[in-house]
């Protein structure tokens, strides 16, 4: 299949872009905010306890949580996958090389560096409110999945963060104009697609990622009620997201680079192996306690 020649810029206003990357983030945290603010409003599923914080505190954490997924996932970005970009600060040749690090619109973010970043917001928020940070974790992982869904259609739209070469039947050829605009004729300057089929790994993480991890942690919290027991939702969201992720690595073309540790090791599956064991610790923990009741 022959991938389809989309334009990742939606539409233009003088010098300004509309890029869809730009419009998944923004769908991402407004779906994720309306879901946070559904859980807050049903007191029921907290039961015996009740929920961290109030819809009005919850417009505060999201802007502390957006600061995080922005800055932690650029940050993180360049220390995982170009931590040249440091150096380039203080010895890059011109103010543009040395900037480099903050230009978002060149693209280049790190889910993994962006949750670290909303970890920090909400154990910060937390701190400062005095409420239950895993519970305060709970809800805000919660809502991650529709940040993920976009995110990684927005990939799929700008054709990049393609899979390993492939035979399947819906596997694609990735050398699309645009892509030869940037890689040439043959998308074959270093770290481009080439003129060979490729898995389209960025629908898989958006169905398991989004999709299928959203799913789960709904039953969890919708029918078992597991937001009782705080930091279960949250484990649940770490192993299930590091099991994908290390998984699809398997399907995903390492970033152009990164391709040489040992063990078939990829950046994305070294990354994931620290949140599946913090995450299956958060179970554990969680599980073996009871559910926790409401402050008088």
């Amino acid at each position: 299949m022959q991938f389809p020649d989309f334009n990742p810029i939606w539409f233009s206003i003088g010098p300004i872009d509309i890029r869809w990357y730009a419009l998944a983030y923004v769908a991402g945290i407004a779906l994720g905010w309306w879901y946070a603010a559904r859980l807050l409003k049903t007191e029921r599923i907290w039961a015996p306890g009740k929920p961290p914080i109030s819809t009005i505190q919850l417009d505060d954490l999201v802007l502390w949580i957006v600061l995080g997924i922005i800055l932690g996932g650029r940050f993180g970005y360049a220390l995982f996958y170009q931590p040249h970009l440091y150096g380039d600060l203080f010895t890059g040749g011109t103010w543009g090389d040395r900037l480099a690090l903050f230009r978002l619109w060149d693209g280049g973010m790190s889910f993994h560096g962006g949750l670290l970043g909303c970890t920090i917001a909400v154990v910060g928020y937390a701190w400062r409110q005095k409420v239950n940070t895993l519970s305060l974790g709970d809800m805000a992982l919660a809502a991650a999945p529709f940040g993920l869904f976009f995110g990684r259609m927005a990939n799929f739209v700008n054709g990049e963060l393609w899979g390993r070469a492939s035979d399947v039947p819906w596997a694609m050829n990735f050398c699309n104009a645009h892509a030869r605009s940037i890689y040439g004729a043959f998308c074959d300057y270093p770290g481009g697609p080439g003129m060979i089929t490729r898995h389209p790994s960025q629908l898989y993480e958006a169905l398991l990622e989004g999709v299928v991890l959203f799913a789960i942690l709904a039953f969890a919290i919708w029918k078992a009620r597991l937001l009782a027991k705080p930091g279960y939702v949250t484990g649940l969201f770490l192993l299930g997201y590091g099991a994908v992720r290390a998984s699809l690595e398997n399907v995903r073309q390492p970033d152009f680079g990164m391709d040489q540790f040992p063990f078939g090791l990829t950046m994305g599956m070294m990354l994931s192996i620290p949140m599946m064991l913090a995450g299956a610790w958060l179970i554990w923990r969680a599980w073996s306690r009871p559910p926790v009741a409401a402050a008088d």
